[in-house]
């Protein structure tokens, strides 16, 4: 073996030996591409990603309960076949999942980029999916109700939305990646800015969706004062209407709204100034703040599942429909309702849409 490759042996293509590890240095970016080869116990901690290791218990539970959450998700979900809403709150349940494994996987080693990226990008992003869910969910409240209040159309209020809820989840998810894989401070800081962009701006569009909700309900309540509300609701949702789990759905939507806000208020607090910051390394503000909302949030909307309370009207609901108008064909159809109403239409049945 010649000198140079007994010399360079072992030494990474940024020239840094495994074994050898210069933990008294001050450089940046010499201790960033020293990270992946740290242990506890090899490095200072203060190399470590988190001013402190995320604790397992705490964060198993979060897993556990999520996990239940979506269970019954699974549930209500395939049993109704409402495929949007389920895919939509699988996928913000999957990024809960994954965001806490990656901070147990932090409190076995805090100092390995991977792991932090794990934590830090699905718990960003995962709450704008049970947005999208509770968007999809309002269009069906507005036209079972009567559109007629609204200052948008029920379809619009999911394409809105959810239009804006993607823009916030293509910044959140390009900053988070940028600020876990920056080399530098600076790259950091520029990260964490663009994900604090994508979460304001989902702030932005759940104060405008709480006044356009608010304002279908205040007209709502004017209309039904004036006796001229009845006349224009929609008879398909007559039943629906009526129920008490309708009026406990609606608000179950509205304290999830409500946490989900209050969680993305922490969240751009958290990462105004960065990684560094006292708040980003505040376990016990993180555990109060981020677990708790969400679960909470997600609870009410399967505990309140659309599925169980629409039951086979989700799908009418979703696409406008107001009445089913009888043909004259012998062969008929059932449309049955979460509460046991039953509606019977043949094969040509003609839908009378918003």
């Amino acid at each position: 073996m010649d000198f140079i490759s007994l010399v360079t042996r072992g030494v990474d293509k940024y020239g840094i030996d495994p074994d050898n590890l210069n933990l008294t240095t001050t450089d940046p970016m010499i201790i960033g591409m020293q990270k992946k080869y740290c242990e506890l116990g090899k490095c200072p901690f203060e190399w470590a990603m988190l001013d402190y290791r995320p604790t397992i218990a705490g964060n198993s539970i979060y897993i556990i309960c999520f996990f239940a959450l979506w269970i019954g998700q699974a549930w209500w979900g395939i049993r109704n076949k409402t495929w949007a809403y389920f895919t939509s709150m699988s996928l913000g349940i999957l990024g809960e999942i994954i965001g806490y494994i990656g901070r147990v996987m932090l409190n076995q080693n805090p100092f390995l980029m991977n792991n932090f990226l794990v934590n830090l990008v699905p718990l960003t992003i995962a709450p704008a999916f049970f947005t999208a869910a509770i968007y999809l969910c309002l269009g069906r409240v507005i036209t079972a109700i009567g559109f007629e209040n609204s200052r948008l159309k029920p379809k619009l209020y999911t394409i809105i939305f959810v239009s804006f809820d993607v823009f916030s989840l293509i910044l959140q998810a390009a900053g988070g990646a940028m600020a876990a894989t920056a080399k530098t401070t600076k790259g950091s800081k520029n990260g964490a800015k663009i994900m604090v962009v994508g979460l304001i701006s989902q702030i932005v569009s759940m104060v405008l969706f709480f006044a356009f909700w608010g304002d279908f309900v205040l007209r709502t309540r004017r209309a039904k004062m004036s006796g001229s509300l009845k006349r224009s609701q929609p008879p398909l949702y007559d039943t629906l209407r009526k129920g008490r789990q309708f009026k406990l759905f609606q608000w179950s939507l509205f304290v999830a709204t409500v946490l989900i806000f209050i969680r993305c208020l922490y969240r751009v607090a958290e990462l105004w100034d960065g990684f560094s910051s006292h708040l980003a390394n505040d376990e016990a503000t993180f555990m109060i703040f981020e677990g708790p909302l969400i679960i909470l949030a997600v609870a009410s909307m399967t505990v309140f599942h659309p599925g169980r309370i629409f039951g086979n009207l989700w799908v009418p609901a979703g696409k406008g429909v107001r009445s089913l108008a009888l043909g004259k064909s012998a062969s008929t159809m059932e449309l049955t309702t979460g509460h046991g109403e039953h509606w019977k239409s043949n094969t040509n049945t003609a839908y009378t849409h918003v």
